[in-house]
């Protein structure tokens, strides 16, 4: 879209966006989200009051759409107010519905056998195996490169994934090998200019773009039918099951939350205590087990956090 056919108030949003350096997602779903408002209003959002945002609101929830939706699109509206047009009082009057906590699905060891198995082709059976072994997201998959393959250490690089993060997943000997077998099957030609480090593992139809995570998805669910799952799955559903049957074999939670590239060391849920910690990198690396971390929570609960007390905890944490 050429920036002539941008109305003034948008651009301005989107410069605030990329200030800020939000993502490609994040700023399309702020922008659809601030159209909708507009087409409810019939007029431009800067011309809001505080009743129009209370029957948007409103309207949303007659519409019967999820809490989630809801929630994304109030939030792409309240960035608008609260920093492009610096309207406090319209955004003080934005609220957001807490999500229903659920357990994920998850699928057992011999129904990802039986997923794998079917995957006739090398193609599927690596971008599965992969989802599955590694523990990767849909995204983290299809955005993989030569150069994020070290066959000596047997990790793969994660580059700025969720959360802008880096990390390291574990590379097995079985996983090398079916990377080497696509490697030298698929088809090469059309990159044959860039530099063989900056290659995608799994192209996609445009040339210099990676396959899309929509086609690794319908890959995804054209196997689960050949397997029979009858489980109302995902492709995130593999990286909970690895997850899941990693605990199931006695690996330290720590560990796998490491190799998740997750943030805190316990779930958050609406009952959960202040005094579940986060656990620091310096932790995953050495390997401890859990009796450290535990030793720490019930000091912090037997007496006041005095502030030698917090000075020690924060050595826990990067």
């Amino acid at each position: 879209m050429s920036t002539d056919t941008v109305s003034p108030l948008r651009q301005r949003m989107m410069d605030d966006m990329n200030a800020r350096k939000l993502g490609a997602h994040s700023q399309r779903s702020h922008i659809f989200s601030c159209k909708r408002f507009a087409a409810f209003l019939k007029r431009s959002p800067d011309t809001a009051t505080p009743d129009d945002v209370r029957r948007f609101q409103l309207h949303l929830a007659e519409t019967g759409m999820s809490i989630c939706n809801r929630n994304r699109i109030m939030t792409g509206v309240k960035f608008l107010f609260r920093i492009t047009l610096r309207r406090p009082d319209l955004a003080a009057e934005i609220y957001h519905l807490r999500e229903p906590q659920k357990i994920p699905q998850v699928m057992s060891q011999d129904e990802t056998r039986r997923l794998l198995a079917v995957a006739s082709r090398l193609k599927v059976r690596v971008l599965l195996s992969l989802a599955y072994g590694c523990g990767l997201r849909a995204g983290e998959v299809v955005r993989l490169k030569v150069k994020h393959i070290d066959s000596a250490q047997k990790i793969i690089r994660v580059e700025q994934s969720k959360g802008r993060k880096d990390r390291n997943v574990m590379l097995s000997p079985e996983m090398l090998d079916l990377l080497r077998q696509w490697w030298k099957t698929h088809r090469r030609g059309f990159d044959s200019t860039t530099p063989v480090a900056e290659r995608w593992l799994f192209p996609g139809q445009r040339p210099g773009k990676p396959m899309t995570t929509r086609q690794l998805s319908r890959l995804f669910h054209e196997a689960a039918d050949a397997a029979g799952i009858k489980k109302s799955v995902t492709l995130h559903a593999l990286r909970h099951s690895f997850a899941t049957h990693l605990l199931e074999h006695g690996i330290d939670i720590r560990k796998i939350q490491a190799l998740l590239g997750m943030a805190t060391y316990c779930p958050r849920t609406a009952s959960r205590s202040p005094y579940h910690l986060p656990v620091s990198s310096a932790l995953w690396r050495s390997g401890a087990d859990q009796t450290a971390a535990r030793k720490r929570r019930l000091r912090v609960r037997r007496r006041a956090p005095t502030g030698r007390l917090i000075r020690q905890l924060a050595g826990m944490d990067d």
